[in-house]
C-alpha cells in the first residue's frame, strides 16, 4: 500500500469517527472533523502533511509518478 492511499483512508476515518462519536455522544467533536478538513485544505495547498511524513519515515513506499494511466 502506498502513501497516499494511507493518508486518505486515515483522513476518511477520522471523519466519520468524528461524526459518529457527535452524533452519538457529544457535538463538540464536530471540532475534530473541521480540522481534518482544515488540515485536508491546507495540505493540498502547501504539500505540508505530518503523517505523511510520518509514514515516509517508516518506509513506506510513495505511487510511482509512473504507473498512472497506463
Amino acid at each position: 500500500m502506498y502513501i497516499e492511499r494511507i493518508v486518505r483512508i486515515v483522513a476518511g476515518a477520522f471523519i466519520v469517527l468524528s461524526l459518529l462519536l457527535a452524533h452519538f455522544h457529544n457535538q463538540n467533536w464536530l471540532w475534530f472533523t473541521g480540522f481534518v478538513g482544515l488540515n485536508l485544505l491546507q495540505s493540498g495547498f502547501t504539500q505540508f502533511c505530518p503523517l505523511f511524513m510520518i509514514l515516509e519515515k517508516m518506509g513506506v513506499p510513495r505511487f510511482p509518478k509512473d504507473a498512472c494511466c497506463k
